[in-house]
């Protein structure tokens, strides 16, 4: 059976990197969109060059670009956008490419998040959501197969810092740790390398063609209380938690700037009212992906913290 061809665009950013890597893994032929096979900046120069010498294929052009992009999409069987937060909204572009090109089988949009149309936050994520969901509704007004993908949290952004949203990139808390809420609702942690690795089991399976792949790894279902306690026991130390309640969190969320402002309105979906696993999911418009996909073996929770000792 031919594989089918993939084309990622938005390789170069913090999921897409993974998504590019677990494509050539599977042994599918890949290929990268880039404005610039060669840029300036070298932790990107080096991250190019690395996909080229996996064996992708680099593709030049630019979602801004449509003839370039309408070129590429012809290319390909399955497109996956993993750009970031700035761009989501340029994915009309996208939409429209893959319309013109008519030979696409499935797209991934952009999501990589909570699903889109289960989250009720405050800006500026409600905005940012708002825009995925109606990028969803075209998606499905165009009758463009597709398959929508909500990991939830990704562990190397929240599980550094146990959890702490303003404390995000600081890594583990010496001896204070900030809780949103009272600390007991559950969120789903999920490692950016098995995102990926289902991710790319779903692109061309036909049980997930239609449908929302949710990612919810049992052991990986924990709450902020629950993933401190975890990490006292690894420590032998108490942390002292400061708590902060939803009305202060609405305070903070107007005062801070990007991306602690987005964190925040997007931790009070997650932390305070426990918007990832608050759902059972109606398999007629979603599969998880642990059942579907039994033989990745995910990284733990309890197995993430370890390597932050």
């Amino acid at each position: 059976m031919e594989k089918s061809r993939i084309l990622i665009i938005g390789g170069t950013g913090h999921i897409g990197k993974h998504i590019v890597t677990a494509s050539v893994r599977l042994g599918l032929p890949t290929a990268v969109l880039t404005r610039d096979s060669a840029p300036s900046d070298p932790a990107k120069a080096q991250l190019i060059k690395s996909f080229a010498d996996s064996g992708a294929a680099l593709i030049k052009g630019d979602v801004l670009d449509h003839g370039s992009l309408v070129k590429a999409v012809k290319s390909a069987d399955i497109v996956i956008s993993a750009v970031g937060p700035r761009q989501v909204g340029e994915q009309t572009r996208i939409i429209a490419a893959i319309k013109e090109a008519g030979n696409v089988k499935r797209f991934v949009p952009s999501e990589f998040g909570s699903d889109v149309d289960r989250l009720h936050t405050v800006d500026p994520a409600a905005s940012l959501y708002a825009v995925k969901a109606n990028l969803r509704r075209l998606i499905e007004a165009e009758g463009i197969p597709h398959t929508y993908i909500s990991c939830n949290c990704f562990a190397e952004t929240y599980l550094p810092s146990i959890g702490d949203v303003t404390a995000i990139g600081a890594g583990p808390p010496a001896s204070k740790i900030t809780v949103l809420g009272d600390g007991s609702a559950k969120a789903v942690f999920v490692v950016e390398n098995d995102i990926a690795a289902y991710t790319m089991k779903a692109v061309e399976d036909p049980r997930t063609l239609n449908k929302i792949l949710y990612m919810r790894p049992p052991a990986n279902v924990v709450s902020h209380n629950e993933l401190i306690s975890m990490w006292e026991k690894k420590t032998g130390r108490t942390l002292q938690k400061e708590h902060v309640p939803e009305e202060d969190i609405l305070k903070w969320i107007k005062e801070a700037a990007f991306p602690l402002n987005i964190l925040l309105s997007l931790g009070l979906s997650t932390f305070v009212r426990g918007e990832q696993a608050n759902f059972d999911i109606n398999p007629a418009v979603g599969v998880e992906a642990t059942q579907l996909y039994p033989d990745v073996a995910y990284t733990t929770v309890d197995e993430y913290l370890n390597r932050l000792i």
